[in-house]
């Protein structure tokens, strides 16, 4: 899980806040159902039911019938905050090994495999204790030596096989600082399997295949000291919280830690915290919840509640100075200050705090985005608020534009929080804020997974019992009073915050965790436990398919001389439309250069930041985006303002008027982000992969160059966008009002020509035919090696529909297929691995293969010739096949295709030259498919094929020469890469 990406997520349902109107409105009510009491809130959207079993686990359940699939969250309120202080990591070594299995599942005969198990525990326990290098390694040989016999009577993978053959999808898991949460989508029908694999997962784990286990970790941390944002976020932390959990114990551990594992230590820490009073399950989705909670009493019941010790840490001291830190790496300059507030459990300050992060930064009209970011005063900044149990962090972030120092858009930064403690702000900004609040919690609704994901973070911070004042967030938020705010941030934000600059340097402090010498195990991927027999035996009523009928589904309507497409929205007050040309970069390089100038445009009405706070006022958004062979116009937001949205947007477009200032400042900062691209790792390699697949001149590098860029003027572009209307394009729509309404309201509101403009020829990207094995190298300072294989294939074909989708399944395509279970169970090669035949999106387009390993440097030859082995040569197992065949019919049967996805999903099959659900031809073809097929398919376009291998490294760590041996090397340059 990226840890990352979790630590910013601010849920609207988990803000919380101790006013009035939890205590009118919403309030906690009883019910019994089913024989079960539970707790409610009282206009509750999500009509959340929250339980307590006899034995302390907690159970949290929301119904939502949109589609027959359940997101299910079962989690624990423990973390690295928890880990023991000589054994940070212990939590997320932990929330790793409860993918391996209990006695019952994971183990061909358990009663054999125990005593290698046991060996192993004690060798381990040694191992962490021995300090001696000779005698370390001696003890790591026997520990590898003893988990090759152990491996013979493990099955690797079974859980995911388990959770692939009833239909889940989204198999994962994450530990953070008060939290380890494991999660799975499944079918509506898949409950009692589910709920039967879960109670055994948590009933008796056994920490088996930890050595190669371990060495995925391993890989893990060595990922996370090439990611400069990482190691930025950890800095963060650690100089707000110099004694607290949070910023003195790293999630994934510290590298001597990591080194040194204990078993012995994780299974004390799984004993003390993972019990049913510290945990939850909480399911969002499709499904009878009397049924449901009876069903997770009988399975879960076994559980036994004991006390757990909260960690409880000592107050911080004040912040009485800036506390600045450095962070060195690759990837562009960027600045970030953190400000320690009051933790979630604090109800007051957290509504008020979420209010004044909007007040800084909405993305539309907040002082962030209006003063710098609409002005183009830096290259981008930011604010978000982090909430945690103790403690909260307000964010701000920034980078800098071309010409400009860190110290400069930290000024910029701290100028925006004194407008903000001077109260230089509109009062009104508040009501927009709750206006959109409410258009995002109608959102939300939408999503199993948000309703899931908010119930379980409600848990984590306070065991659910703030859910009212969480029920009650958006309509509290109308109960800050600026004067709060200016109160607030002048109590708050002062000299009190913690900077980190992140300077483009060497970091000569990484220190990478070392290769273990491993032994590749057996991963038995044909056997199964007499337990997976006995999960997919059990009965599970069939779900029916539902195909699409475009010709039903979809209503169409003629508008001036075009159509408009119509799906109507039954859930909610919310509405989407969309105009969508048939032309796109591929024909003009300038549209997407004027779909970011427009948004710094005046007219002769509105200046431009009053255009953002008309939008931002009124709840609804505007966006225009070029892709390669569309651009796309979009606004949104509710209906009610359905005509003021549309026809401020008409009014912008057609009146948009030319600012040379703007255009100066976007062309400054598009080439400083230009510069900075060529220092991300993740760029570079996508500009790989394109340069691989379609050569010198490709989509990736299809960019205005320099000259271009500095040669087009205001007038060309605002005439660009004036016309923009003029060329032919789509309307859709996808709203609550009926269509004859809505299509005269668009005919109304959106002129349109007697005759379209015909748009500019499109260049042509043709992909390249691999004759021969190549290599395209590029450097870059980072402590793995990452390597791409890419090969174009024959053109598209709708009839291999169903074999390329159960061989992706089966090849390479999730943690029980044959290329993860390989090259990460069984060798410890990689974190992440993977192997896909690519369907292109287009008629007569072609197929491409791409595989992909991240591996240490050293082991660079090894993983490349382990996948090169894949490639090659099949591996049978018919026992994975017709896990995958069943996975497909799973995914089908329970697919809804809603809402404007419709119309957008015959949109896509129209590009492919189709005009029925292709799904349909699909799942009658799936019982019919056998090994044979797949080896057959994999033979003809996969094996013994010349590949071009793309390689991203470090030239330090890797050996040209050793590159030399897979093939032509070409280095490629940044310049060749970007095209500019």
């Amino acid at each position: 899980m990226n840890l990352l990406k979790r630590a910013v997520l601010l849920l609207l349902f988990a803000c919380t806040l101790q006013m009035a109107g939890a205590q009118g409105k919403y309030q906690w009510k009883e019910a019994t159902s089913g024989g079960y009491s539970y707790k409610y809130i009282d206009n509750d959207p999500m009509k959340a039911r929250f339980y307590t079993l006899k034995n302390g686990l907690t159970v949290i359940l929301s119904v939502n019938k949109k589609e027959p699939r359940i997101q299910t969250l079962i989690g624990t309120r423990a973390g690295s905050d928890n880990d023991p202080k000589d054994h940070t990591g212990l939590a997320h070594y932990l929330e790793h090994l409860l993918f391996k299995g209990t006695q019952q599942y994971g183990s061909l005969n358990w009663a054999k495999e125990k005593p290698y198990i046991d060996q192993i525990d004690n060798l381990y326990d040694r191992y962490n204790k021995t300090t001696d290098p000779a005698a370390r390694k001696s003890v790591y040989h026997t520990i590898d030596s003893i988990s090759g016999i152990a491996a013979r009577y493990a099955i690797a993978n079974e859980y995911d096989k388990l959770m692939t053959g009833m239909g889940a999808q989204g198999t994962n898991a994450h530990t953070w600082v008060e939290e380890t949460i494991y999660e799975e989508d499944i079918p509506s029908n898949a409950i009692d399997k589910y709920l039967a694999v879960q109670a055994e997962r948590f009933r008796d784990p056994v920490f088996r295949l930890f050595h190669t286990e371990l060495e995925a970790v391993y890989e893990e941390k060595n990922r996370g000291l090439d990611n400069d944002n990482r190691k930025v976020y950890e800095a963060m932390l650690a100089a707000l919280f110099p004694t607290h959990n949070y910023g003195q114990q790293s999630t994934i551990g510290t590298v001597e830690h990591l080194k040194n594992p204990n078993l012995k230590a994780i299974r004390a820490f799984y004993n003390e915290y993972y019990v049913p009073n510290n945990m939850a399950v909480v399911m969002a989705g499709d499904f009878d919840p009397d049924y449901v909670i009876r069903t997770i009493d009988k399975q879960f019941s076994y559980m036994k509640a004991k006390p757990v010790k909260e960690y409880k840490p000592a107050p911080e001291a004040p912040i009485k100075a800036p506390v600045i830190k450095e962070v060195l790496g690759p990837d562009a300059e960027s600045i970030d200050m953190g400000f320690r507030m009051p933790g979630a459990l604090d109800t007051r300050s957290n509504i008020i705090l979420g209010v004044l992060s909007s007040i800084l930064h909405n993305g539309k009209a907040g002082l962030l985005d209006l003063n710098i970011n609409k002005q183009q005063k830096a290259l981008s900044a930011d604010a978000s608020v982090l909430s945690l149990k103790d403690y909260s962090i307000l964010a701000l972030s920034g980078k800098a534009k071309q010409g400009q120092t860190l110290e400069e858009v930290k000024a910029l930064l701290l100028g925006q929080l004194e407008i903000l403690k001077k109260g230089a702000f509109d009062e009104s900004l508040v009501k927009a804020i709750v206006n959109n609040a409410k258009l995002a919690e109608l959102q939300g609704l939408e999503s199993n997974n948000n309703r899931a994901t908010s119930m379980m973070d409600g848990f984590i911070k306070s065991r659910g019992q703030n859910w009212a004042y969480d029920v009650a967030y958006v309509d509290d938020m109308g109960k800050v009073t600026k004067q709060q705010i200016v109160d607030y941030a002048n109590k708050y934000l002062n000299d009190n915050y913690a900077l980190i600059y992140k300077r483009k340097g060497e970091d000569k402090n990484i220190q990478k965790v070392e290769k273990p010498n491993i032994t590749p195990v057996e991963v038995n991927r044909d056997a199964q436990s007499a337990f997976l027999q006995k999960i997919s035996e059990m009965p599970a009523t069939p779900v029916k398919p539902q195909w699409l009928d475009y010709e039903k589904d979809i209503q169409t309507a003629p508008v001036g001389n075009t159509n408009i497409m119509y799906v109507q929205n039954k859930d909610n007050g919310l509405f989407r439309l969309y105009y969508r040309f048939d032309m796109g970069s591929w024909n003009n390089k300038e549209l997407a250069l004027a779909a970011q100038y427009l948004q710094f445009l005046s007219t002769d009405k509105y200046t431009s930041e009053e255009i953002s706070k008309e939008f931002y006022n009124i709840a609804c958004n505007f966006s225009v985006s070029a892709a390669n062979e569309n651009t796309t116009i979009m606004i949104s937001g509710l209906q009610e303002n359905f005509d003021k949205a549309v026809s401020l947007f008409e009014h912008i477009i057609a009146n948009c008027k030319p600012n040379e200032e703007a255009l100066a400042a976007l062309k400054g900062r598009i080439q400083k982000a230009r510069a900075d691209s060529k220092l991300n790792k993740a760029a570079i390699m996508k500009g790989v992969v394109n340069y691989a697949m379609y050569g010198a001149k490709n989509p990736f590098n299809n960019q205005m160059s320099q000259a271009e860029l500095e040669a087009i003027t205001p007038g060309e572009l605002t005439t660009l966008l004036h016309d923009l209307p003029a060329y032919k394009h789509t309307i859709i729509y996808y709203g609550p009002e009926p269509l004859a309404s809505v299509a005269a309201d668009v005919k109304r509101l959106h002129p349109l020509p007697a005759a379209f403009k015909e748009a500019p020829a499109a260049v042509k990207f043709t992909k390249d035919d691999q004759t021969k094995n190549q290599v395209l190298f590029a450097d870059y300072d980072m402590v793995q090696t990452e390597v791409n294989w890419l090969r174009n294939s024959d053109t598209y074909n709708p009839a291999n529909t169903g074999i390329v989708t159960l061989f992706n399944a089966y090849f390479g395509g999730g943690m029980g297929s044959i290329v993860f279970q390989t090259i990460r169970e069984s060798k410890a090669l990689a974190y992440s691995t993977y192997a896909f035949y690519v369907t292109p999106d287009k008629k007569g387009e072609r197929y491409s293969t791409v595989a992909y390993v991240g591996s240490q440097a050293d082991k660079m030859g090894d993983a490349v010739k382990g996948m090169n082995e894949l490639l090659n040569d099949i591996p049978r197992s018919d026992k994975l096949l017709a896990t995958a065949k069943e996975s497909m019919k799973q995914d089908i049967e329970t697919e809804r295709i809603t809402n404007d996805g419709i119309i957008f999903s015959y949109l896509a099959a129209q590009k492919l030259g189709l005009n029925t659900d292709i799904r349909k031809e699909v799942y009658a073809s799936i019982d019919k498919m056998n090994f044979d097929e797949v080896k057959k398919f994999h033979d003809e376009y996969l094996a013994n094929k010349p590949y071009t291998y793309c390689i991203l490294a470090s030239e330090k760590k890797v050996n040209m020469d050793d590159l030399k041996k897979m093939g032509e090397v070409k280095k490629l340059s940044m310049e060749e890469i970007f095209g500019y």
